[in-house]
């Protein structure tokens, strides 16, 4: 899932070859447009994909796959692949979607195209922006590709390192090619992510078509030629350049600026993709470029004298599921206790914002701009499978453009306090950019460490180490970021495993780092001490036995109310006055679900806690705040955990089995007919769990009203 879809998707035939581009917003007069030109045919326009959503909110946004990628066609006539070419492309795409003038952006060699649309149509490009751009100049290359580029023709006996940069190597294997490559153009630690993104976008064209342009020489043809037309350019210019880049050397990134009359902006410890890499800051740049060149602004935003201001919170709740919202609002309702002057705002998305609106909580309007993260984890499932660890890496453009509403709203308006329970994208990009950091910031999370599932193999027992050690890198280099990390339970709450090789273990670091103030319910006990009462309240009675089935809020799990359904039958035949009440939740069509005699089909039920307080017995998934709330209320539970669940197989059954509650089934396992077995066993005991706090809320007011 995008964090943004274009409006509009189209192509320009030049001669027969198509070209693709995606649109974003339209031209209008009081909005700059920016042109990605068509990137390097090794890649496509996707890889500007944490730019697009954060400049779409302020300009028309336009991308331009280039021949050979992408969407767009793959000639094979070298001829096609001409400098001249991808100049001409750019000029039809804007003329294709009337857009008289722009702002061009381009990496390596697409940067070095930007420039000569902008030397031969001067009275079309109001600026360029140029990351790492490649020239025809006498700058020596960078010395081991240098090295491999003057034996590419050549079969060569070793294939290690840059010798994969090499005809042969390339027909033979491609992938492995572009691994390496990649590799070397983003040597960041920790980035492997950008790394198997740009791989994959390789791996959607061919070496021969790769091979097509190599016949051809360099347009302009010489270096003095080269100079010339860069020499000719009157917009204004921004080259970004980073330091350790392995494709295309600083120095020729400080001689473009320098021809051109433009600014360098150099990129100390980056390399060759830091849009890519470094999205927040390259974001921020663009913007102030094209808004400087443009003469476009964001609005003013009044201000208030700090004295004269009230004490003021913003608090980012996780959107995905709901458990997160009710625990935050009894958090906020007892910061409030402590604090009745505090004004707090919520910046979170559906189906958390209609929850806390329903409860009289004040969204900020910025919420609107925020990507679906739940969206995007309904996306990513299965037949209830869903890899959460790898849904949230592919989810990283999201977490980008979500991190920009964030930042354009602390930028604008003035707060006392940043609530983030589980708020991946602010913790995350502030601790790669700490300079952004300007009040006190309250980190909150159910769980630390991302564990590997067995069957994800080596790689991502990998991947999973090289996230926590960044993990334990950020927070040990910049421990002033959380002013205040929040354990949502106690230290026995955590799983015993390692965060990695030559890393501490879950449990000591999250000891070192964590304050813990016990498991947050998020309601009064109060509310449903009188079982009695609270059943014929809700309409249950007395000689019912009252079975719920929910599944959350994330619209993941129709599957398991499905077979659960399958499993009325052969429940009911064992259990007289059988009551199944199957909860959709927000996210999921009640209508879509099985309706027949003895079930009852509801879709988002406001106070799901006191029904599942009321019930016999409680199937759901393996969700933390689901399954905790049936052990707080002493209620017997089958819970089906999600395949490749990193969270609710390792993290919530560890806590689980701690509390000596539910009755775990694997999804393999869990037929109709076991699912009815375990209901009618569990429904013969009667449950002796470990007690539930019921002063966590408070005690982590308490962390928080400190931060004031």
């Amino acid at each position: 899932m995008r964090a943004l879809e274009p409006d509009v998707q189209g192509y320009v035939d030049r001669n027969g070859v198509k070209v693709a581009y995606e649109s974003f917003g339209s031209p209008v007069p009081d909005r700059p447009t920016v042109v990605f030109v068509p990137i390097d045919m090794i890649t496509h326009s996707r890889a500007w994909k944490a730019q697009v959503p954060f400049l779409a909110r302020f300009a028309h946004v336009v991308t331009i796959d280039p021949r050979g990628n992408g969407r767009s066609d793959r000639p094979e006539d070298p001829s096609a692949y001409d400098f001249r070419e991808y100049v001409g492309d750019t000029v039809a795409v804007m003329d294709a979607l009337d857009v008289e003038r722009a702002v061009l952006v381009g990496v390596c060699v697409s940067a070095y195209q930007a420039l000569l649309v902008a030397a031969l149509h001067p009275d079309r490009v109001q600026g360029v922006v140029a990351f790492g751009p490649w020239a025809n100049d006498d700058v020596p290359r960078y010395p081991p590709k240098l090295a491999a580029f003057q034996r590419f023709g050549e079969r060569r006996d070793d294939d290690g390192g840059w010798a994969k940069m090499n005809e042969h190597y390339w027909l033979r294997d491609w992938r492995g090619f572009a691994e390496f490559f990649f590799g070397q153009l983003t040597p960041e630690p920790h980035s492997t992510k950008v790394v198997e993104d740009m791989v994959a976008y390789a791996c959607e064209s061919t070496p021969e078509i790769q091979l097509a342009d190599k016949d051809l020489g360099p347009w302009p043809e010489t270096a003095d030629e080269s100079d010339e037309l860069l020499g000719s350019i009157r917009c204004p210019v921004m080259v970004v350049h980073g330091t350790e880049d392995r494709c295309q050397v600083h120095a020729r990134g400080a001689r473009v600026a320098g021809i051109t009359g433009g600014t360098l902006v150099t990129l100390d410890g980056s390399g060759h993709l830091p849009m890519g890499r470094e999205p927040v800051k390259i974001n921020l740049l663009m913007r102030d470029f094209v808004q400087q060149v443009t003469g476009t602004s964001r609005p003013v935003v009044p201000w208030q004298r700090a004295m004269n201001r009230r004490p003021r919170a913003l608090y980012l709740s996780s959107p995905i599921g709901l458990g997160h919202a009710r625990r935050d609002l009894a958090i906020v309702r007892a910061l409030r206790e402590r604090r009745p002057d505090l004004d707090v705002e919520w910046l979170t998305q559906s189906p958390v914002t209609d929850f806390l609106e329903a409860h009289g909580e004040q969204v900020h309007p910025a919420s609107r701009f925020l990507a679906s993260e739940s969206g995007h984890f309904q996306s990513q499932a299965g037949e209830h499978d869903l890899h959460a660890f790898q849904a949230v890496r592919s989810m990283d453009e999201i977490l980008v453009a979500n991190f920009m509403v964030f930042q354009d709203l602390v930028t604008d308006e003035q707060f006392d306090l940043w609530i983030g329970d589980e708020a991946w994208d602010v913790d995350h990009f502030l601790h790669e950019n700490p300079e952004l950091k300007r009040t006190p910031f309250a980190w909150l999370t159910d769980f630390v460490g991302w564990l590997p599932m067995p069957d994800g193999g080596p790689a991502e027992v990998a991947l999973t180490a090289d996230y926590n050690a960044e993990m334990v890198e950020h927070v040990a280099r910049y421990p002033r970021l959380r002013d205040v990390s929040v354990f949502v339970g106690n230290p026995n709450d955590i799983v015993a495993a390692d965060l990695g090789p030559g890393l501490p273990s879950v449990r000591e670091w999250t000891e070192a780092h964590f304050a813990f103030p016990g498991y947050v319910t998020g309601f009064d006990p109060a509310e449903t001490a009188d079982r009695s009462e609270l059943r014929h309240r809700l309409g249950y009675t007395d000689d019912e036995t009252v079975c719920i089935v929910a599944v959350g809020g994330s619209g993941v799990g129709e599957h398991l109310l499905r077979r659960v359904a399958s499993a009325h039958d052969a429940i009911a035949s064992h259990v007289p006055g059988l009551r199944m009440v199957l909860v959709a939740g927000p996210r999921i069509d009640p209508a879509s679900l099985p309706h027949a005699r003895g079930l009852e089909v509801h879709g988002y039920v406001h106070d799901l806690h006191h029904h599942l307080a009321a019930c016999d017995i409680g199937v759901v998934q393996g969700g933390l705040t689901t399954t905790m709330e049936l052990v707080a209320a002493g209620r017997p539970f089958v819970y089906v955990p999600l395949r490749h669940h990193f969270e609710q197989n390792l993290h919530v059954a560890h806590r689980l089995d701690r509390h000596g509650a539910g009755r775990r089934l694997d999804w393999v396992d869990a037929t109709p007919g076991a699912i009815a077995a375990a209901v009618v066993e569990e429904l013969g005991r009667v449950p002796a769990y470990r007690p539930v706090e019921t002063d966590g809320a408070a005690r982590t007011a308490d962390l928080l009203s400190a931060l004031l």
